[in-house]
């Protein structure tokens, strides 16, 4: 493979990885909080968050998987390890936390905050939440350092320098 397709793989890796980190972002830092400004019940600020999730989260493993393939074909480690870290949040996140916190969700038939703190359904929905948050966490993190060691191995372009003309004089 020549080094112009090695950094054009590369590249597109590290545009989608910056893509999906841009993603995270505005999910957690303005759609998350704005659904629970704005929205008149929590119930429907969580139901309108956890539509937006599983995009997400889904495009979080593809992309993963991508930068994992990519960095194993050049025998990156240290880049395949972040990669499937990344995988691993997203996917545990997708297919374990968030089914659970809908099966509680289901239980409860109504809003969460109704239930008084001590109730066993409430602590769960809670320690459920916390679990995604921090896999979604891990996936950011584990994205970034995919990002930042795909970049690092990206080749440069030569540098230019200033080649002093042989006196003539």
């Amino acid at each position: 493979m020549s080094a112009h397709a090695a950094f054009d793989g590369r590249l597109a890796v590290i545009v989608l990885l910056a893509a999906w980190l841009g993603a995270t972002i505005i999910v957690g830092a303005v759609v998350a909080p704005a659904a629970f400004a704005v929205l008149p019940t929590r119930t429907l600020a969580g139901a309108l968050v956890g539509r937006v999730l599983p995009p997400l989260f889904w495009s979080g493993t593809a992309i993963g998987v991508v930068g994992a393939v990519m960095a194993w074909r050049a025998h990156r480690i240290p880049a395949l390890v972040a990669a499937l870290v990344f995988v691993v949040a997203t996917l545990a996140a997708q297919l374990i936390v968030a089914p659970r916190i809908e099966s509680v969700r289901a239980s409860i038939g109504g809003p969460i905050e109704a239930l008084a703190p001590s109730d066993a359904r409430r602590l769960a929905f809670g320690r459920l939440h916390g679990a995604s948050v921090a896999l979604l966490g891990v996936a950011a993190i584990a994205a970034s350092v995919t990002l930042l060691l795909t970049a690092r191995a990206a080749p440069t372009a030569p540098s230019l320098t200033i080649r002093k003309s042989p006196d003539h004089g």
